[in-house]
């Protein structure tokens, strides 16, 4: 029997571990559900003990896409680690990718390429900053979250990501949280999860 498995990919500078308050709540609602966070291969360029899906250093709006394309072996390689941890794969599990932050703009990059069999994605506070061709499999599932009082990406780029993927072929859906910052809200996680819900029982 398919495997149901949601990894959360979490946002640069950040753990793994930051995230498990979140996964022990979606665990409460989806006990049959397997959780996991796991740390970006890269550690963070600006110290502690943190880690990063690509490097902040000298980033722009024009270099950023090639950055992300570069990160994207060792992404993949990181999802698929935790697969073999659980005894599952792309091929014959239902994966849903959930990022925030940077591990939205690579779980947002996974769905434009097409490249992984992912059942469904949550993009929280992030943005679509991937190169060309896009060739995602149409009709995925997409919840993407974002506050409107978010100083570090705007919600903003979640609208142009909606649009895009929407035009891409993808079945988006949205939550704009009035008055929130750079984080994720009660309200986010309850959407989030009754997201995640309906996707595997589809």
């Amino acid at each position: 029997m398919a495997k149901n498995i949601v990894i959360f990919l979490h946002g640069v500078g950040s753990r793994g571990s930051h995230l498990e308050p979140i996964l022990d709540y979606w665990k409460s609602k989806m006990p049959e559900v397997i959780f996991a966070a796991p740390n970006a291969p890269f550690p963070f360029a600006g110290g502690g003990d943190g880690f990063e899906w690509f490097s902040l250093n000298a980033i722009s709006e024009q270099n950023r896409p090639q950055r992300v394309l570069e990160a994207r072996e060792h992404f993949d390689n990181t999802l698929n680690q935790v697969l073999a941890e659980h005894g599952a794969s792309f091929e014959h599990d239902h994966v849903l990718l959930v990022g925030f932050s940077q591990g939205s703009i690579m779980t947002l990059d996974a769905l434009a390429s097409g490249r992984l069999n992912v059942a469904g994605a949550v993009a929280f506070s992030g943005r679509f900053a991937s190169v060309e061709p896009y060739t995602p499999r149409t009709g995925t599932p997409l919840l993407l979250v974002h506050g409107k009082s978010d100083g570090v990406i705007s919600w903003h780029e979640s609208e142009n990501s909606a649009q895009a993927f929407k035009q891409l072929g993808l079945k988006v859906d949205t939550l704009y949280e009035e008055g929130l910052e750079h984080t994720v809200s009660q309200q986010g996680a309850d959407r989030a999860a009754a997201f995640i819900a309906n996707v595997f029982s589809s």
